[in-house]
């Protein structure tokens, strides 16, 4: 199958040739009919699936071919960093059409409000924003989305996570009752069901989701004590091979003291969260894809709003809460078939939920020895420290002991 299968509009067609766009992914084969016969959707796709295009172009197609004037399109989006990709991906796909696109994200100043604003007044063709600052313009009074024909959330399922479903709620309030709607998720969770059952109408189904990591990522562990995380990661960091790292953290707060521990030795790094201003965010994100900047520490946030080819570590500072925000974090490096490092520290508490990620794999990671010096860690048994933390989850059990090495990892291996 190709693009010109979907008997896109010319005009897209060269747009995705510009892009470089070749053969269309398996969720945008499956996808994009479904859009085209105007039925509502429900998607389980990860990022690096293509499924940004999978939505977007089918859309683009019909506003060529049907444009009426107004805004037609509504994608909401959990994050500034995944508004701002979606609004990329849609002006270069979109550059020989004459569609419009506007980013609605929160952060910024007067002038940023009142042009974004203004655009949804005049009527932009496709809006693509975050729920909060969406709603402060809706509320001003004076946005009107009576012309809205396509209803469409990207990673829902994130949304829901960070406490987006009464503001969901709000915005449908603006939009017809009678409109196409779209929904994508990186998992099917109840919840997301439930969401889904409140938005869409006798809905097609498509699962392509990927809970298996690339296989250029090597895959590593440490189960350690949290005094022994800063001490550890500080000799993995002396490895001037891995010269673009990306850290992650469960909370801003570690995120600004492991920043400011490191530049204090002197370490190109910078803390990434949602406490900076959005041109604050924006220049960091600059400098670290220009390699300007080494280490980039963040939460989640990062997991899934970040696009960077050449990541060569990863390293999870705390284990993240489960299986798939796992796949997402360690599948920012090994991208565009590059190898990559992925290293967890796993402390007694993380163990049972270490395990369900091992389990969802169907591997054991490697559990690497910590450096004599730094004292012993705790030994690896999920299923005690489910018993010890009183944990409601359940593991995949230590199935057998991880080949551990002599040496502990320093340097990067191919897979």
């Amino acid at each position: 199958m190709t693009f010109n299968d979907f008997n896109f509009d010319q005009t897209l067609i060269d747009g995705l040739q510009s892009m470089g766009y070749k053969l269309p992914t398996p969720i945008q084969q499956q996808a994009i009919p479904v859009i085209q016969a105007g039925k509502d959707l429900i998607a389980c796709a990860q990022t690096g699936t293509g499924k940004t295009a999978a939505f977007v172009l089918p859309v683009l197609d019909k506003i060529i071919k049907t444009k009426k004037g107004g805004i037609n399109t509504l994608i909401i989006a959990p994050t500034r960093e995944l508004v701002l990709q979606i609004d990329q991906q849609i002006e270069g796909m979109a550059y020989f059409c004459g569609v419009s696109s506007i980013g609605i994200y929160g952060g910024n100043d007067g002038v940023t409000w009142e042009r974004q604003a203004k655009s949804l007044r005049e009527g932009v063709d496709i809006v693509i924003a975050t729920p909060g600052r969406l709603i402060a313009l809706l509320q001003s009074g004076d946005v009107k989305f009576e012309t809205i024909e396509h209803l469409i959330l990207d990673e829902a399922d994130r949304m829901l996570d960070m406490g987006f479903a009464d503001d969901i709620k709000t915005i449908l309030k603006y939009v017809p009752e009678k409109r196409q709607t779209i929904m994508f998720s990186a998992t099917m969770a109840p919840k997301i069901r439930v969401l889904a059952g409140h938005l869409l109408q006798n809905p097609e189904s498509i699962n392509i989701a990927i809970s298996k990591p690339a296989a250029g990522i090597v895959q590593q562990a440490y189960v350690v004590y949290d005094n022994q995380k800063e001490k550890l990661l500080k000799e993995i960091l002396k490895n001037e091979d891995f010269s673009s790292v990306i850290i992650f953290s469960s909370t801003k707060e570690k995120v600004k003291e492991l920043s400011q521990t490191f530049k204090a030795l002197k370490y190109s790094v910078q803390g990434f969260s949602s406490d900076l201003e959005q041109t604050e965010r924006e220049e960091i994100m600059r400098n670290f894809k220009a390699r300007n900047l080494r280490i980039l520490i963040g939460t989640d946030i990062l997991s899934r709003g970040i696009d960077v080819d050449g990541i060569s570590l990863v390293v999870n500072f705390d284990a993240p809460p489960d299986p798939e925000d796992y796949i997402h974090r360690i599948g920012r490096t090994a991208r565009a078939a590059k190898a990559g490092v992925a290293i967890t520290f796993i402390n007694e508490k993380d163990q049972p939920r270490f395990a369900q990620i091992e389990a969802l794999m169907g591997i054991d990671v490697m559990k690497m020895p910590i450096p004599e010096e730094f004292g012993k860690g705790p030994e690896y048994n999920p299923d005690a420290a489910k018993k010890k933390f009183d944990k409601p989850r359940t593991g995949g059990g230590n199935k057998s002991k991880p080949g551990f090495k002599k040496k502990p990892f320093h340097g990067p291996k191919k897979a």
